[in-house]
């Protein structure tokens, strides 16, 4: 709910937070990626996904059906 102004300041102080880390970041979920796109702080991060639960599923080293799906090289 970061487009509510009390709270935008929490969801700023996070992603700036995550844009700052010297590693391998990770942004997952649409209203994640909206927040971030809208600070300006995209291209701070190293993986934005809109597929929040799929980038779960993924980092959790779980199948995921339109990976499986894609014929060996």
């Amino acid at each position: 709910v970061f487009e509510w102004e009390r709270l935008a300041e929490g969801t700023k102080a996070v992603a700036e937070a995550v844009a700052g880390v010297d590693g391998f970041t990770v942004i997952g979920g649409a209203d994640s990626v909206r927040a971030v796109t809208e600070l300006g702080l995209e291209d701070r991060v190293s993986w934005v996904s809109t597929g929040g639960g799929a980038a779960l599923e993924l980092l959790e080293g779980k199948e995921l059906p339109g990976v499986a799906a894609i014929p060996a090289a």
